[in-house]
């Protein structure tokens, strides 16, 4: 593997890397070595195709349609990916696949964020994941352009190490056929421009109390909560998107922001809430502060029965099933007492 350049990413006071490198992802060397190997397919279609790195690690003894018979973690109901079982490889330096299976085909960004809200919750699994390898996702039999997927996927990187996804390095893997080409290294300074080393934010007094964060389809609960909350502390400082976006402003950069400039995060998990993207985004947001913290960030309200994926499982919740009033109300009183 041949090293392009890097993004040092400090989050805390941890230093985390991104990198782009040239070479051969089923050939990798020891200091290359990583925990998991992304690859990408499309849904059920595991075809060893000779433009996929599926392909080429058919060429290796890697049959991707063999490790998806028996796999450790299926997480595609809810993000499009699963995870395969140890690979008893020694000279392969890496442990496992991420296949990411995307449902529909989207725009690059839209691609790219259904990847990390896979990653995210696999994270923190036993054991645990700390380095990950990927090529250029979606830019080969899917058609996507190479110089806008590495992009997309150097931004996302950089955006989620910074935001305290626990990763050590990211290696984003181009082929040899754009070695000693402009664009890769191009494309890469341009993301590595806009994330200069200890650009992060240092502590700083909270805009808000708390932020909500909730599916749309329980506005009329989450109204309820809030008229709750306010009776026993008027003074809450309380971030609900409709309430505070402003007319035209980039709705889902603000509401992030938001979310990382309010010192609580209750959740309103629901049906609605589990499939919904943007939701997803801001539970993984928060709950990577809640694990930076040592928890206490990441309050969730259980407001209507649905299947969670099981990290959404280990926090413990407000129970107000199934929005009853009474059980809102109480879970309103015990918030209080938590903001």
């Amino acid at each position: 593997m041949d090293l392009i350049d890097s993004i040092a990413v400090q989050e805390g006071g941890t230093v985390r890397e991104v990198q782009l490198l040239v070479g051969d992802l089923t050939r990798l060397e020891a200091d290359d070595g990583v925990d998991v190997l992304i690859v990408s397919a499309f849904p059920d279609d595991y075809s060893p195709t000779p433009n996929s790195l599926i392909g080429k690690l058919n060429g290796v003894g890697v049959e991707v349609a063999d490790l998806a018979r028996d796999k450790a973690v299926d997480l595609r109901e809810f993000s499009a990916c699963w995870l395969s079982r140890s690979i008893d490889r020694p000279d392969l330096h890496f442990s496992r696949i991420l296949c990411f299976e995307p449902a529909a085909k989207g725009r690059a960004p839209e691609v790219v964020g259904d990847l990390f809200r896979s990653i995210i919750p696999l994270t923190a699994g036993d054991p645990p994941i700390r380095r990950i390898a990927m090529p250029l996702l979606a830019a080969g039999d899917q058609g996507e352009s190479p110089v806008v997927m590495l992009e997309a996927l150097a931004e996302a990187s950089a955006h989620w190490l910074a935001n305290g996804l626990a990763l050590d390095r990211i290696s984003i893997v181009v082929g040899y056929k754009w070695a000693g080409k402009p664009e890769p290294a191009d494309t890469f300074a341009k993301v590595k421009a806009r994330h200069p080393v200890g650009a992060s934010e240092s502590a700083h007094d909270f805009a808000f109390d708390a932020f909500i964060s909730y599916s749309h389809q329980d506005t009329a609960a989450v109204d309820g909560l809030l008229h709750d909350l306010r009776s026993h502390r008027p003074d809450l400082r309380v971030f609900v998107d409709r309430l505070e976006l402003k007319l035209g402003a980039a709705w889902q950069q603000h509401i992030f922001e938001s979310l990382d400039d309010s010192r609580k995060v209750i959740s309103i998990l629901s049906p609605d809430y589990v499939v919904s993207k943007v939701c997803q985004e801001e539970y993984n947001m928060a709950v990577l502060r809640h694990r930076e913290a040592g928890g206490g960030v990441l309050l969730p309200v259980y407001l209507r029965t649905t299947e969670m994926p099981t990290y959404m499982k280990l926090i413990q919740w407000e129970d107000a099933r199934e929005s009853d009033r009474q059980r809102v109300a109480a879970a309103a009183g015990r918030l209080a007492r938590e903001l």
